[in-house]
Formats: structure tokens, sequence, C-alpha cells
């Protein structure tokens, strides 16, 4: 299986260097990473009435779009479960 390439918005990158500890944002990080191997990874849903997927990592949500044609995988957004979806 070929490797995905990871393309974050940059409103999502900001999100994720303002999220509350490092260990936090390594752990989001490190979660993203894994997506270019495994777009969708057990735990992983689509969000109904969009082309969205999230995944969970701890208390935050990355919400990302798969475009299995060119290899990508799109961050959309990265947040606080309360915030996320809004």
């Amino acid at each position: 299986m070929a490797s995905y390439k990871i393309l974050i918005k940059r409103s999502a990158q900001q999100e994720i260097e303002s999220v509350g500890t490092k260990k936090d944002r390594q752990r989001i990080i490190s979660r993203i990473q894994s997506l270019a191997h495994d777009p969708r990874p057990a735990g992983s849903e689509k969000l109904s009435g969009s082309p969205y997927f999230r995944v969970r990592q701890g208390l935050y949500r990355i919400v990302y779009e798969v475009q299995d044609d060119v290899l990508v995988v799109h961050i959309m957004k990265v947040g606080h479960r309360k915030d996320v979806y809004r």
C-alpha cells in the first residue's frame, strides 16, 4: 500500500500550536503522521453530511479529508472535542 501525503491547512496548524500542553501536541502530531500509512484507522468515523473523517486523540479531535485518487490526507481542523464540530 502506498503512503499518503499529509497536507495541513494553515488554520489547523495554528490550532495544533495552540493546544494546551507539549505532550498533547506531540500526540496529535504523531496521530496525524500515522494517517499517512492508514488514512482510515480503527476508530475513525466518517462525519455525516460531509466528506470528512474524524479521529480521536485524547480529548482532541482531528478532522480530515481523504483523497484516494491522488493519495492525499488533508487535515482540516484540530481542536478540543467540545469545540471542533462548531
